[in-house]
């Protein structure tokens, strides 16, 4: 079973960064695309990023292109979510998860997180 750890989250102030890391011992999640999604209170778990493989396969939800970047480092076995210029309403708990492949539904995603927080206010 694939474990996946979060870690980054915290509190920052709208327009600031954070980095988000996902991590998995032996670095199992080298053979794995790698999904965020995040969680706000009363809403729905929605899909923010997916980086297949190849590092050049990626995508983005519409409200976070531009702002957002997903990498890997497959030398650290460490999936990270760059978050730039940050909105309170990005506040959330952010998780990932992975695939066989960047799925288009979020039930191909088998193993997930715990998550983290990310909470951007003044």
């Amino acid at each position: 079973q694939l474990q996946l750890v979060e870690s980054g989250g915290g509190l920052v102030q709208p327009g600031g960064s954070l980095r988000l890391s996902c991590a998995a011992p032996k670095f199992t999640l080298n053979y794995s695309a790698i999904g965020w999604f995040r969680q706000a209170p009363g809403k729905e778990r929605e899909a923010v990023s997916c980086i297949g493989l190849r590092p050049t396969n990626t995508n983005y939800t519409d409200s976070v292109k531009g702002r957002f970047t997903i990498s890997r480092d497959n030398v650290k076995g460490t999936v990270y979510l760059q978050m730039n210029r940050l909105k309170p309403e990005d506040t959330a708990v952010y998780y990932c998860a992975s695939a066989a492949q960047c799925p288009t539904s979020e039930s191909e995603y088998n193993y997930w997180g715990r998550g983290t927080q990310v909470t951007v206010s003044e």
